[in-house]
């Protein structure tokens, strides 16, 4: 494969598929990137295979399933790419997700490029990825039935934050270990557990904001049994004023999720402050995470996919800009981070408040 192929691959290709996660792998130092930017690649084309709508869920696991199996180093003899050029990138609309699909034979011999520990690496993560797909594939009804599934317990939730999330943080600590030696002074499993709950902060985080429209496609991410303590039901969800009725379980699950940032935070500051890609590669999704629990907090109409709780790009723009100046004090980073949880936790409490004083 030519070098230019590669470059393609990981420029261009990777900034029109990753959008605001682009920001993030741009600044990591070269060591992680090109892993990192792989495996994004290759778990985006997996994401694009099991959201396409338009094609049976059955069809779509089996492709997912094949594709799995190629990353783990399956023979193909090209008929995978010329499966998905025919299946399913033909079905998109976006010509950067169907250009992906079609360049997947690319990917596979950047992977097979890699050292072995890297790309066994890859593989894990992308593995355990795929593993989240094919769990909703598998758990929640055909987008197109009118039909809702929804998560039994909390701790099915906690299980799939880590399979589409979690394991992201995972394999990003084991990555800076190996290409960063010395670079985080604690204790391998320390980190690495902070790792994983740093990626199911962001993921509750993308559940909640996304609740209304997954709603709408059949996914409730909400428990049940969390639902039922509040008198709700999943189909429920889709109501008229069910933003406000279910608003005590946001908060519930916006106050875990909370506990989570916290651990981010602490991944965070471990980092010394000399290492100032890292740095900022794990504070502007925290900071931008933050901003949005606080625009979910204070929306009346969470639920409603056309009030989606997004931080908008110029606020995002301002982030960037006040992490430059901040990121290399911890106590700068920590004051601002709990400014912002404190006023979600404020907001929170308000709202206990009220509901107390109306009972």
């Amino acid at each position: 494969m030519s070098e230019s192929v590669r470059a393609f691959l990981l420029g261009p290709l990777l900034k029109s598929v990753s959008r605001s996660f682009y920001l993030t792998l741009r600044i990591l130092p070269t060591g992680v990137r090109d892993p990192v930017a792989l495996a994004y690649l290759l778990a985006r084309a997996a994401d694009t295979i099991a959201d396409t709508s338009l094609i049976a869920p059955a069809q779509r696991l089996e492709l997912l399933l094949a594709l799995r199996a190629r990353v783990n180093g399956a023979p193909d003899d090209g008929s995978l790419v010329r499966r998905l050029g025919d299946e399913v990138a033909a079905q998109q609309g976006q010509a950067d997700e169907k250009l992906l699909l079609e360049s997947l034979g690319g990917a596979f011999d950047v992977l097979a490029q890699l050292d072995p520990a890297d790309r066994d690496a890859v593989r894990e993560i992308v593995t355990t990825l795929t593993m989240g797909m094919e769990f909703d594939l598998r758990t929640f009804p055909d987008e197109r039935s009118g039909e809702l599934g929804s998560l039994a317990t909390f701790d099915d939730l906690d299980r799939y934050t880590y399979l589409v999330a979690g394991c992201v943080g995972e394999f990003w600590t084991k990555m800076t270990y190996a290409h960063l030696p010395g670079t985080l002074e604690e204790a391998a499993g320390t980190m690495i557990g902070r790792g994983i709950r740093f990626g199911k902060a962001l993921q509750m985080t993308n559940v909640l904001r996304d609740c209304g429209k997954d709603l709408r496609i059949g996914r409730c991410y909400l428990p049940q049994r969390m639902l039922e303590r509040f008198a709700l039901a999943p189909q429920a969800l889709l109501e008229a004023g069910a933003s406000l009725r279910a608003r005590p379980l946001m908060f519930e699950l916006v106050g875990k999720t909370l506990a989570l940032y916290r651990d981010a935070l602490a991944y965070t500051f471990a980092i010394p402050a000399r290492s100032i890609r890292l740095r900022l590669a794990c504070i502007w999704p925290i900071m931008i995470g933050l901003e949005t629990l606080l625009l979910l907090v204070e929306n009346d109409r969470w639920l409603d996919p056309a009030c989606v709780s997004k931080v908008p790009r110029s606020r995002v723009y301002g982030i960037i800009a006040r992490s430059l100046v901040t990121v290399v004090s911890t106590r700068a980073l920590n004051a601002w981070a709990e400014g912002i949880i404190g006023r979600i936790e404020a907001r929170i409490a308000g709202h206990a408040g009220v509901q107390a004083r109306t009972a």
